[in-house]
C-alpha cells in the first residue's frame, strides 16, 4: 500500500511539474523540495516526466529540452532510467542520429550489458517492440566492435525477452564473431536468429560463408550456398570468391573451378580477386605450369596486380627458378607495380636457402634505397642464412639491427641463433639466447634443446647440461617439465641413458613429476640397450600413475628410431601388455605391419 500511494504521490508531482514547464515557469521547479528535503527532481519523478511531455503535441521536442536543461544542473545528473526513457522516447519519433548519440554515451558510462541492468531497462517499459528491438540492436552493434561478450550478453536477453534484433545488428554480430575465430558459435547464434525470425540476406550469408573459409569447412560453405539459391538469396561476387578461396586452400583446384564456372552462368564475372585465389591455390601445389596458364587467360579478362605477381614470383622461388621469380619481377616493376617487403621476403629466402647471401644483402641495400622497411620475416631469413654458415658477427649485426629498428624478437629468430651459436659451440651465446627467449615468453621446443646438448656434447661438457636447471632458477626462472623432458629426450637419442637417469632423480627431488614422454623415451633407451628390468620398473611407475601412450608419442618415438623395427615391435608389443596403451593405437601398429 506504501508503494502505491508513493507512486501515486510520484505521478501527482510530475504532472505538476509538466503544467509549470508548460506554462514557462521552469526555475519554480528548483524552488520546491520533497518532504525528505531532497530535490524535487528524482530520477523517478523525471522518468515520469519526460513520458509525460513526450506525449504533448505527440513529439519529443519539449521532453528533450527539459531532459537537456535539467542535466545542465549540478544537482540534477541524469541517471540510467531518465537517459534510458528519452532514448526510447527519441526512437520511437524517429529521431534516430540523436537517441544514436544518447545511448553511445550512455554505454561509455553504464555497463548496459550486465543482465541486471539489462532486466531494470525492460521492467515496466510501456514502448513497442519495434522501438526496443531498434535500441538493443545499436547496443548489439555497440557492444559487436568493442566487447563480442558483451554483445551476446545483450543479444541473449533482447531474445529472451521475444524481441527481434534488426537485420544490421545481427550481420555485425556475426561477423564479429568470426574475426574472433569463434565459428561455433557463429552456427549457434545464427540458428538462434532465425528462430526469431530474422531473414537473411546476401550480406549475412557472405559473413556465414566467411565463417566456413575460417574453419576450411567447404562443405558447409557449400550447404550456405545451396540454402542462398534456394531462398532466393543471389550469391555475389564476395560470395563466390570467398568460397573459391576455400577450395584453393584446401587444394580441391576442380571445385573451386567449378565455382567459377558456376558465377559466370549466374551473370557474375570474375574479378582479379577470383583469379589470384586460384592461381595461389596451384602455387601452393607446385603446379607453376597450370598457374602460369591462368596467369597468361586472364590477359584481356581482367588486369593482374601487385598481389598476382607477389604469389606468383614466391611460386617461382619455391620451385627452385629463382631466374623466372627475377624476371618476373622486372616485368611487375615495368608494368607499374613496386614489390612490397612480401615479394623481396620470397626472393631472399631463395637466395639464402641457394646460399648466395651475398646476392641477398645486395637485394636488402635495394630495400633500403626503395625505402621498403624490413620486416621479421627478412630479418629471420638472413639470420637464419648467417647462422648456417656459421657467421655469427653477421647474424648478430643483423639482430641488433632488427632490435634498432623497432622490430621484436619472436621464436624463429632466437631458434635460429641458437642452432648457429651451438654449431659454432658457442654455447654460452647459446645460452643467453635461451634465457631471453625463455624472459620474453617463448617456450623453448624439443630441437632447442637438442642443439644445446649436441653442443656440450661435441665439447665433451655433459656436465653442462646437468647444471641448466640450475642457471635457469638463478636467472629467475623455474625449471619445469618440459625443460627436462628436453634435455632427457635428446640424451636418450645419444644412448646416454645413465645420465639422463642423473637428469630425471635431480627433478623428482624438486617435486617434479615424469610424465609419459619422459617414461616412455627412458624405457626405450634402457630396451634397446637390454636392461630389461629397468625399463620394466618405469613402467610400474606409467601404470601406477595411470600414464598412457597416445598415438602422437607412439609416432614420434617409431620416427625417431625408425631403424630399430624389430626391437620397436617388441617395445611396442610389451607396452602393449602392460596395458600402458589403448586398444585403438595397438589395432593401429597392427594394421601398419599387415601392410
Amino acid at each position: 500500500m506504501v508503494n502505491i500511494a508513493s507512486a501515486n504521490r510520484e505521478a501527482l508531482i510530475a504532472q505538476s511539474i509538466c503544467a509549470t514547464i508548460l506554462k514557462g515557469n521552469w526555475k519554480n521547479i528548483l524552488k520546491h523540495k520533497l518532504d525528505s528535503g531532497l530535490p524535487l527532481l528524482t530520477p523517478s519523478i523525471t522518468t515520469q516526466v519526460l513520458s509525460f511531455l513526450s506525449s504533448y503535441n505527440n513529439e519529443p521536442s519539449l521532453s528533450l529540452t527539459f531532459f537537456t536543461w535539467t542535466d545542465s544542473i549540478p544537482t540534477c545528473k541524469h541517471t540510467l532510467h531518465p537517459t534510458w526513457k528519452m532514448i526510447l522516447i527519441l526512437t520511437k519519433h524517429k529521431h534516430f542520429k540523436t537517441a544514436h548519440q544518447l545511448l553511445d554515451k550512455l554505454s561509455h558510462r553504464e555497463l548496459l550489458s550486465s543482465p541486471l541492468v539489462l532486466r531494470s531497462l525492460l521492467n515496466g517499459v510501456t514502448e513497442d517492440s519495434e522501438v526496443l528491438s531498434h535500441v538493443f540492436s545499436w547496443m548489439i552493434i555497440y557492444y559487436a566492435k568493442n566487447s563480442i561478450g558483451d554483445a551476446l550478453e545483450v543479444f541473449e536477453q533482447v531474445r529472451s525477452c521475444g524481441l527481434k534484433p534488426h537485420l544490421q545488428a545481427c550481420t555485425v554480430l556475426l561477423n564479429s564473431l568470426v574475426k574472433e575465430r569463434l565459428t561455433d558459435t557463429v552456427w549457434k547464434v545464427f540458428k538462434k536468429m532465425c528462430k526469431l525470425g530474422v531473414v537473411a540476406n546476401v550480406r549475412l550469408y557472405n559473413v556465414l560463408v566467411h565463417a566456413c573459409a575460417k574453419s576450411g569447412d567447404h562443405e558447409r560453405a557449400e550447404k550456405v550456398l545451396s540454402e542462398m539459391e534456394e531462398r532466393g538469396v543471389l550469391p555475389d561476387l564476395f560470395t563466390y570468391n570467398t568460397l573459391i578461396s576455400v577450395y584453393c586452400k584446401k587444394g580441391m583446384h576442380y571445385e573451386a573451378l567449378s565455382v567459377q564456372e558456376r558465377m559466370e552462368r549466374s551473370g557474375v564475372g570474375p574479378d582479379i580477386v577470383t583469379y589470384n585465389s586460384l592461381i595461389h591455390g596451384f602455387v601452393r601445389e607446385g603446379r607453376m605450369r597450370e598457374a602460369t596458364r591462368m596467369f597468361r587467360e586472364i590477359k584481356g579478362v581482367v588486369a593482374a596486380n601487385h598481389v598476382t605477381y607477389s604469389i606468383l614470383i614466391d611460386g617461382y622461388c619455391r620451385a627452385d627458378d629463382i631466374d623466372e621469380a627475377l624476371r618476373l619481377r622486372e616485368v611487375m616493376e615495368a608494368r607499374g607495380f613496386l614489390p612490397g617487403v612480401v615479394t623481396y621476403n620470397s626472393i631472399l629466402r631463395k637466395l639464402c636457402e641457394d646460399g648466395r647471401v651475398r646476392e641477398a644483402n645486395r637485394l636488402l641495400s635495394e630495400m633500403s634505397g626503395k625505402r621498403i622497411e624490413p620486416d621479421n620475416v627478412t630479418c629471420n631469413t638472413l639470420i637464419n642464412a648467417y647462422c648456417k654458415i656459421g657467421d655469427m658477427v653477421s647474424a648478430v649485426k643483423v639482430k641488433k639491427k632488427m632490435v634498432d629498428s623497432g622490430l621484436k624478437l619472436d621464436m624463429y629468430s632466437y631458434k635460429a641463433l641458437i642452432h648457429g651459436f651451438c654449431k659454432v659451440l658457442e654455447m654460452d651465446n647459446a645460452k643467453e639466447e635461451l634465457f631471453s627467449m625463455v624472459e620474453k615468453g617463448l617456450s623453448p621446443g624439443y630441437s632447442t634443446y637438442s642443439w644445446l646438448v649436441d653442443g656440450f656434447y661435441d665439447q665433451n661438457k655433459q656436465d653442462e647440461i646437468s647444471k641448466l636447471p640450475e642457471e635457469f632458477e638463478k636467472r629467475g626462472f623455474c625449471p619445469d617439465v618440459a625443460l627436462y623432458r628436453g634435455l632427457i629426450r635428446r640424451i636418450c637419442k645419444l644412448e646416454q641413458v645413465d645420465h639422463a637417469r642423473v637428469l630425471y632423480e635431480s627433478m623428482e627431488k624438486k617435486g617434479l613429476m615424469g610424465d609419459s614422454v619422459i617414461y616412455t623415451t627412458m624405457a626405450y633407451a634402457y630396451w634397446r640397450t637390454g636392461k630389461v628390468t629397468e625399463a620394466s620398473a618405469l613402467f610400474d611407475i606409467m601404470y601406477n600413475r595411470r600414464l598412457m601412450v597416445n598415438l602422437k608419442l607412439y609416432k614420434s618415438l617409431s620416427a625417431s628410431y625408425a631403424g630399430d623395427n624389430e626391437v620397436l615391435r617388441f617395445f611396442w608389443s610389451h607396452v602393449g601388455d602392460r596395458s600402458l596403451i589403448s586398444k585403438s593405437i595397438l589395432r593401429d601398429m597392427n594394421r601398419s605391419e599387415v601392410l
